[in-house]
């Protein structure tokens, strides 16, 4: 046959699929969640997410290390206390959970880089990611709370801030109480879109934060809705956000694509537990192989726009990338 473009010839070796690669994942752009918990030597396992626990302050530094060992040196830290109130005091609280870990972690670890979500669901009694009024979560009483969390989780060493709530004016809120308090450096990563997900099933027992009561459509967003996520998007770049997310990720790639072509700053994707779950799972049992479908759903999320991945198979990846299974 007489052919003069033959796009096999650039398929014909590993290195030179390598070198004409349009995506590429590096280690430098993983993000891994951390749970901390009250009390000490505890390594909690979390039945629904298999291989990932909840740690003691004392006990997270010897993750952080392996962390560290692999090539993953940013992590976003989730907090479960021991107290629950109607306010969600322990999330600001300077000896909160979140707040002892986070310096245990930067004296020991100064290299790593540490990323505060700023929520309420997992320290309410109440399970809801803001303060109620009745059976509703009020907007606008909600703003000072996660802005003072936000500034003790800095105080107490986070690096950039991510406030995952989804009210609006919260991302406004946050960078005025930064900035007035010296913190203009501090970015802010905004969990922008936000869906309402059954693909968060597990973390709400791995952190403990289900609501007590209804469920957090009137705050998340509806997934049948893209139109409304470009709304998010900008409304979060015109409020200060640095770096935009869209969570979660798998289900998810024409969002990050539409977030990514309407921004000129960095959008992230998460993974969630979900999706961690479903592989984990699907491995396990023999019916895929488990590197081999995280490696391809997360090149399928930078494919789509992500420049940053947040992820609970951060080390798993880092090892593949080396392995050059992924990069």
């Amino acid at each position: 046959m007489d052919m003069i473009n033959r796009p096999r010839r650039l398929r014909t070796s590993d290195t030179l699929r390598k070198m004409v690669r349009e995506t590429r994942v590096s280690k430098s752009s993983l993000i891994y969640p951390l749970f901390v918990v009250e009390g000490e030597n505890q390594v909690q396992e979390i039945p629904s997410m298999a291989g990932q626990y909840r740690y003691s302050v004392d006990r997270v530094l010897c993750k952080v290390e392996e962390m560290l060992r692999s090539g993953v040196d940013k992590v976003m830290v989730f907090g479960i206390p021991d107290h629950k109130d109607a306010c969600g005091s322990q999330a600001y609280a300077q000896d909160g959970v979140v707040q002892r870990a986070m310096r245990a972690m930067k004296e020991r670890f100064p290299e790593l880089y540490i990323i505060g979500d700023v929520c309420m669901c997992e320290y309410t009694s109440h399970g809801h990611c803001g303060i109620l009024n009745g059976d509703y979560v009020d907007n606008d009483k909600t703003l000072d709370y996660l802005a003072k969390i936000a500034l003790s989780q800095v105080e107490a060493g986070a690096d950039m801030v991510a406030p995952s709530d989804m009210m609006d004016g919260r991302v406004a809120a946050i960078r005025d109480l930064l900035d007035r308090c010296g913190r203009i450096n501090t970015p802010i990563m905004s969990y922008a879109v936000k869906y309402a997900s059954s693909f968060y099933g597990p973390f709400r027992e791995a952190a403990g934060s289900a609501p007590a009561f209804g469920d957090r459509k009137s705050y998340q967003m509806d997934w049948h809705n893209s139109r409304e996520a470009v709304k998010e998007a900008l409304s979060d770049v015109e409020e200060g956000a640095d770096i935009l997310m869209v969570k979660p990720a798998m289900a998810y790639g024409d969002i990050i694509s539409r977030v990514k072509e309407i921004t000129d700053i960095p959008v992230a994707a998460y993974s969630v537990s979900g999706e961690y779950c479903m592989v984990k799972t699907c491995g396990n049992l023999g019916y895929v192989d488990e590197t081999a479908i995280m490696c391809e759903i997360a090149a399928a999320a930078y494919r789509a726009g992500a420049d940053i991945y947040l992820t609970y198979f951060a080390k798993e990846l880092a090892k593949a990338i080396d392995e050059g299974r992924l990069g």
